[in-house]
């Protein structure tokens, strides 16, 4: 495997020198590229206007690689893409690994910066997941480069900065405050407004009970945990007077047989979050955007100790998370009817996490355009 790595970096590293040779840098250009799916994310979207808007010239590329023959065999060909807008570029923006930016050398005038797809940190990733049931390999990762040849990276706050340097294995110099920029569409009245009405218009029951919504982070392999969560809360929860709502990954294999459970497949987990009253979750990034709305948040950890074993969570879990923190799904929902909350922790939880800001796609803009000149940060 490493040596077939190897040899495929070897390729690489000519086409692309080939490409640089006859690319033309444009300094105003700036490259978007993510896996992390097929469309550009909010983060990208919202970034992209903005520096279009400033006269810049853009291009965003993404596409997940799909683990079968022919997904690979296109993936080559996307990276061949990448390459080619890579070498015009002065600034490559990520949201993820992505193969090309991390192996190949790139021109001097080219700048890389990540700014990850989480609005803050929970769980162990990358370097610091490594060699866990959930996490690489040492020796793929380095023979892969992961999360090499950043310029900078950017989060949403200071307060975890140490743990994103081990998890990118980086120097933490190279680490700035400038959250994601859909942080303005959780602040925003618009957005909230417009999102609402999609959703009401869509699911009219919404708008009569109090709204849970239960966003659990995915798990590798055996979801007999997870599933057994879900037919708790299902089973527990007083639909006389709540709604649940359970937005579930993508890639789970667990379906949702109660019709008076919503899944809401047209709206995504962080649309949701603007009609949910309550926020169940246990090690998902999502908390922190809840958080920015003040929703309550509790956490269903029924699987603790084993995440811990499998993945490893970043940050004093039953600490600093601002909630009932709970294995007992129905404990989770008796808290939630009570209707004690403690508003005062949640905002100093948010406060720590996430950079207070009414305009972060401007600020990263900013940030971008200034690292572009060679400006200082």
């Amino acid at each position: 495997m490493y040596l077939a790595i190897k040899l495929a970096e070897l390729v690489m590293e000519f086409i692309y020198a080939v490409i640089k040779c006859a690319t033309r840098t444009k300094p105003d250009k700036v490259t978007f590229i993510s896996r992390q799916s097929d469309e550009p994310s909010l983060d990208f979207q919202l970034l992209n206007e903005e520096l279009k808007n400033r006269g810049l010239k853009t291009a965003v590329l993404c596409r997940t690689l799909k683990k079968s023959a022919f997904g690979l065999l296109s993936y080559c060909f996307h990276m061949l893409r990448q390459m080619r807008h890579m070498a015009g570029s002065r600034a490559v923006i990520l949201d993820g690994y992505c193969i090309a930016a991390c192996m190949l050398k790139h021109k001097k005038t080219m700048t890389i910066v990540q700014i990850w797809h989480s609005m803050g940190t929970m769980k162990d990733f990358g370097y610091t997941a490594m060699g866990k049931k959930e996490g690489s390999s040492y020796k793929l990762a380095k023979a892969m480069k992961m999360h090499c040849n950043y310029d900078y990276v950017l989060i949403s706050s200071q307060a975890y900065r140490e743990h994103i340097a081990a998890g990118f294995d980086c120097d933490v110099n190279k680490i700035y405050t400038s959250p994601l920029p859909r942080l303005d569409l959780l602040t925003g009245i618009e957005y909230a407004e417009k999102t609402r009405h999609r959703i009401f218009e869509k699911y009219p029951q919404l708008k009569e009970k109090k709204n849970i919504l239960y966003c659990p982070t995915f798990r590798k392999g055996d979801e007999d945990g997870l599933r057994s969560a879900v037919e708790t809360l299902s089973r527990r929860v007083d639909k006389e007077h709540y709604n649940l709502i359970i937005k579930l990954h993508p890639l789970s294999e667990i379906r949702i047989t109660d019709g008076a459970v919503l899944t809401a497949g047209d709206f995504t987990t962080f649309d949701m979050i603007f009609v949910s009253d309550y926020v169940i979750s246990d090690y998902s990034c999502v908390v922190y955007e809840a958080a920015v709305r003040s929703i309550p948040l509790y956490f269903f950890c029924f699987d603790l100790d084993q995440y811990e074993d499998n993945r490893g969570l970043a940050l004093d879990y039953e600490k600093e998370c601002p909630g009932l923190i709970s294995r007992d799904g129905e404990a989770i929902l008796e808290a939630i009817e009570s209707g004690e909350y403690d508003m005062e922790y949640l905002k100093r939880f948010t406060d720590k996490y996430v950079y207070p800001t009414n305009h972060a796609t401007k600020d990263m803009a900013d940030f971008v355009i200034r690292v572009m000149d060679g400006g200082d940060v």
